[in-house]
């Protein structure tokens, strides 16, 4: 065995042994406790993958709805006008950011949200038409499924962070680990074993030495 397959400076003593047996069980514990947590994080991982997919296509889907009612709007309006209404508009949005916590991942919550006490529409509605109104919500929409799919693609590469964390401490654990654990275990436990033989073949050639003093002086 050589020194790479066992832990250093470990002595050959039944109380290494005994430490050494509790040290196995709590890495067994610990690798079957992440092992758990991978598997979990990676359901959890491709569950969201799927959203981000579902949410690219429906962003994809409402930036052309939102261009062609824009479009529409600037026929209906003319170009002027409708670069005046943006120019004119106020915001009246915040963007939030806070997290939550996911398998003992924190991933964010982003959120666009309405000013209290304020208006939904920001430009005036004096003059304008109806396909205004209309492009104007479909890309309010546009924007919350984009700031949407910014959280959630956010959310899958901290867990594939994660994930690729937890494996690594999975893969020490089961390849590195626990082996030298084992390996040092099995080489204090043939050591132990040497020593008893070396200490029963003394106590055997004590008691044979003993024994022939004894029969010498009784003749």
């Amino acid at each position: 065995m050589s020194a790479v397959d066992k832990l250093e400076d470990i002595k050959p003593t039944r109380m290494e042994l005994i430490a050494l047996k509790e040290r196995r069980e709590l890495a067994a514990r610990g690798y079957e406790l992440l092992r758990e947590k991978r598997d979990a994080l990676v359901r959890e991982f491709f569950a969201i993958l799927s959203e981000a997919k579902k949410l690219r296509e429906e962003v994809e889907t409402t930036l052309d709805e939102a261009f062609s009612s824009l479009m529409e709007a600037k026929l209906v309006e003319g170009e002027m006008k409708l670069e005046g209404l943006a120019l004119g508009a106020q915001s009246f949005l915040d963007f939030e950011v806070t997290t939550r916590n996911l398998m003992g991942v924190s991933v964010p919550i982003f959120r666009v949200t309405q000013q209290e006490d304020q208006p939904r529409i920001h430009y005036s509605l004096a003059g304008t038409s109806a396909v205004v109104d209309a492009a104007a919500q479909k890309i309010r929409e546009t924007l919350d499924k984009i700031v949407r799919l910014a959280e959630v693609e956010a959310s899958v590469k901290r867990l594939a962070a994660e994930i690729e964390k937890t494996k690594r401490r999975v893969n020490a654990l089961n390849f590195v680990v626990l082996p030298r654990i084992n390996n040092t275990i099995r080489y204090i436990e043939l050591a132990l074993e040497e020593a008893e033989r070396e200490d029963l073949f003394r106590l055997k050639r004590v008691k044979a030495l003993l024994e022939s003093k004894t029969t010498s002086e009784s003749e």
